[in-house]
This record gives structure tokens, C-alpha cells and sequence, in this order.
């Protein structure tokens, strides 16, 4: 059994310091909790009930019985301890752990906010910010919960409009050819801006609407033309029981390039989430979109349907790995009777998250996708490949404020020279969250 995050931090700022144990069980249950062995320490506990009441048998049996699964147990022996020694920050901040445990969010809260009061170390603080934060989100299933955010940055692209490597290419029909300027790789620097929010009511036990909104916007610095800014407006129903959740949404975005009108997706989509243990959950999805474009573009105007399931999984190791991947197939059907832009896309996405420290996060995932064109596109039935690999670390400051890095590589090989392209793009980006 892994140590807790929070019992983790504690120990990492030093505020694990043993205390006076006794030899025997006391002290075998603290040199396991100092491997790892929360559940051997419990079981250490349990053999020797005289001991209750003692206090360093309590706090020790209390870390291990929280960390075991036993919370009840645990929260009864750390009370005991407390009522010895009220003051003691390590056992209160893990019984309010037990409590969150429990489901108890507001003794939980309570307790982590009277820890906070003590000014503990960056690395506890950091600690009690995740277990409040998902107090808050718990507290959505029966009240009214509100949050926005503000976002920016800047970063390079190395391929602003999607263009091809080289100007001289050969396709199909035409044998070789020169491209203009705009159609091969542009690299440019630019400013990134986000800004939006959520809100959540309940209105049923297990029944909640939600509604976001966000807005996304990356400008360039010399290429203009191709800066990209997008509106998004989602809202829907969430059904909770037992360990499903069940969510229905309707979405639309709109798009634009430069100064001109991209295009519009109106959609609908629903899905589901199980919790199979405390470390494992699937998923399912499916969707349905209009996709409305403007101007030249109105001849992809289509239909998308999709579908697909996902699985993630968290590991009891050091840095907390987390492990997901989903496979997914969608449909685009052109509306005008262009064949050539109608495709099936069978995909596949692979993500691993760490927690190297209570401040820092960091992830890789890759992606993938084929793309098989019903038409033929200059005789030639067009198939593509679009594969990408990114890294992403995330530190938080404070409770609001974040840190973010990415770098990302992205390739699209197509057996038609004109739609293959590559793409390297690195941002860094700051961001507060009002909560």
C-alpha cells in the first residue's frame, strides 16, 4: 500500500518526526508506515487492542488504518490522540484526510482549513489545496458550484498555416509542381489567451445541470492571416448513481482564421463513466455534430458522427502515475456531394500524468488517427496518417495560480505530398482560476 500524498508531503517538509515509541507493536507499526506497509501496520494494530488509548500506539494505528481503507477505525484513534494533544498539525491534517474518506466534507474542510491556520510548509499547503479542491467538486452533487479562469502565454509554432515542407512537391495527375508561398510551412511566434468558466446546480439527489463557456485565442506575430480564435458554449444534464455518472450535453463552437469565418460545430453527445475500484474506471461515449463552414470551405460542409471508450488507471507508486487510453471511430459525411471530403477515422489516445511533488505535475501523451477519404482526390484514393506526441509540466504557485509548459510534435503523412506536413510547437502559459 502506497503512502498518502498528504502523509508524503508531511514527510518530505519534516513534520514526521517520530515520536516517542515504545518498542514493540508501536514501533513495528512505525517502521512499516516508513516503508510503505500501511496495511501490515494495521494489521499489527488489530492484534493488539490493549493498546488503544495509549497515545503513540493511537496516532501510529490511525495513519495506518486511514492508509489501509479503514477510515472509521483510524478517525477514532487519532481523536484519541488529539484529545491528548489538540496542537499536533500531523495527526489533525490526517484526520482530515479520514474524513474526506469518509465523505464527511464538512468536518474534513473544517479540519484542513485549521491546519492551514498553523502555517504549515509550501508542500502541506499544496497537499491540503488538492483535498479541498475536491471537497468542492464533491460539494457540486448538492449545491450550486461556480468557477472561471484567465489564461496566457506565448510559444512558437513552427508550422502556423499547415503547410508543406518544401515548396517542390509532385502529385498525381499534375507530376511536379511549385507551391506557392502560403501553402508551404510557415514558423512563427505568437500570444495565446483563454479565458472561461463553469457553473453546476443540482436539482435532483444525483442530478445536476451544468454550462460552460470558453474562449480561445492564439495570435501571431507576423503571420496575421493565420492567427486562430475559437468560441465555445457547452451546457447538459449529469446523473450520478452509485459508481456511474451518466452526462448528456449539447456544444457548439465557432471558429475563426485571421479575420474571417471558419466554421461552426452544432452538436450533441452523451456519456458514461464507471468507477470499477479506487484505482480504475472506464468510460464510453458517442456523438453527433453539424459542421457548418464558410466562405470557399462550404463545400466540406458535413455530418460527424462518432464513438468510443476509454479506460484509466492509477498506480499506488511513487509519483502517483496515472495511466489512460481510449480508442475511438468517427464518421465525417460531406453534405454537397464531394465524396473526396467524406472520411472514416479510427483513433487511438495514450496519456501518462505524474506527481512528482505536491506542486509539480507532469504528462506525455500521444495520439493517433487515420484518415480514409471515401472520393478519389486527383485520381488517387487519398489516405492520411496524423500521429502527435506532447509534454506538458504544470506548477501551481498557489491555490489560483499556475505555471504550465508544453511541447508538442505532430505529423501528417498523406499519400498525396500536398496534405503531409510537420508541426513543432512550444508554449509556456500562466494561469489563474477563480474558485
Amino acid at each position: 500500500m502506497h503512502l498518502s500524498p498528504l502523509f508524503r508531503a508531511l514527510a518530505a517538509a519534516g513534520l514526521l518526526v517520530s515520536l516517542t515509541a515504545q518498542a514493540g507493536p508501536v514501533e513495528d507499526m512505525r517502521s512499516l508506515m516508513g516503508q510503505n506497509k500501511a496495511k501490515e501496520a494495521y494489521a499489527i494494530g488489530q492484534k493488539n487492542p490493549d493498546l488503544l488509548g495509549d497515545p503513540d500506539f493511537d496516532f501510529f494505528f490511525g495513519l495506518a488504518a486511514i492508509e489501509a481503507g479503514h477510515a472509521a477505525e483510524g478517525i477514532l484513534a487519532l481523536e484519541r490522540f488529539l484529545l491528548l494533544n489538540p496542537d499536533n498539525a500531523r495527526a489533525r491534517l490526517e484526520l482530515a484526510r479520514g474524513y474526506f474518506v469518509l465523505g464527511d466534507d464538512v468536518r474534513a474542510r473544517e479540519e484542513f482549513e485549521a491546519v492551514r491556520k498553523l502555517n504549515p510548509p509550501a508542500s502541506v499547503l499544496a497537499a491540503i489545496d488538492r483535498f479541498v479542491d475536491a471537497i468542492r467538486s464533491r460539494e457540486g452533487r448538492y449545491q450550486t458550484t461556480a468557477s472561471f479562469y484567465a489564461e496566457a502565454g506565448f510559444g512558437i509554432d513552427t508550422n502556423v498555416n499547415g503547410g508543406a515542407s518544401t515548396a517542390n512537391i509532385t502529385l498525381p495527375v499534375f507530376g511536379a509542381v511549385t507551391l506557392s508561398d502560403t501553402g508551404v510551412e510557415k514558423r512563427d511566434s505568437f500570444g495565446h489567451l483563454a479565458l472561461g468558466g463553469q457553473v453546476a446546480k443540482p436539482i435532483a439527489p444525483g442530478v445536476s445541470l451544468f454550462g460552460a463557456t470558453g474562449f480561445d485565442g492564439k495570435y501571431n506575430r507576423d503571420e496575421s492571416a493565420f492567427n486562430q480564435a475559437s468560441l465555445g458554449l457547452t451546457g447538459g444534464v449529469s446523473y450520478v448513481k452509485d459508481n456511474n455518472l451518466y452526462r448528456a450535453s449539447v456544444n457548439w463552437n465557432g471558429a475563426t482564421v485571421g479575420s474571417e469565418h471558419y466554421r461552426d460545430v452544432l452538436g450533441a453527445s452523451g456519456e458514461w463513466f464507471h468507477q470499477l475500484d479506487e484505482f480504475q474506471a472506464v468510460n464510453a461515449f458517442a456523438q453527433y455534430a453539424d459542421l457548418e463552414y464558410g466562405g470557399a470551405n462550404r463545400v466540406r460542409n458535413a455530418t460527424l458522427t462518432g464513438i468510443g471508450a476509454g479506460y484509466r488507471r492509477a498506480f499506488s507508486v511513487k509519483w502517483q502515475p496515472v495511466a489512460s487510453a481510449r480508442l475511438s471511430y468517427s464518421k465525417e459525411s460531406n453534405r454537397v456531394h464531394r465524396p473526396d471530403f467524406s472520411r472514416s477515422m479510427p483513433g487511438l489516445n495514450l496519456g501518462v500524468s505524474l506527481s512528482p511533488d505536491p506542486k509539480w505535475g507532469l504528462g506525455v501523451n500521444y495520439g493517433y488517427q487515420k484518415s480514409n477519404y471515401d472520393g478519389k482526390t486527383l485520381g488517387v484514393d487519398r489516405k492520411d496518417t496524423y500521429q502527435s506526441l506532447g509534454l506538458n509540466a504544470t506548477y501551481l504557485v498557489n491555490k489560483q495560480l499556475s505555471l504550465r509548459g508544453e511541447l508538442s510534435y505532430s505529423e501528417n503523412e498523406s499519400n498525396i505530398e500536398l496534405y503531409s506536413n510537420k508541426r513543432t510547437l512550444g508554449a509556456v502559459n500562466v494561469r489563474y482560476d477563480f474558485k
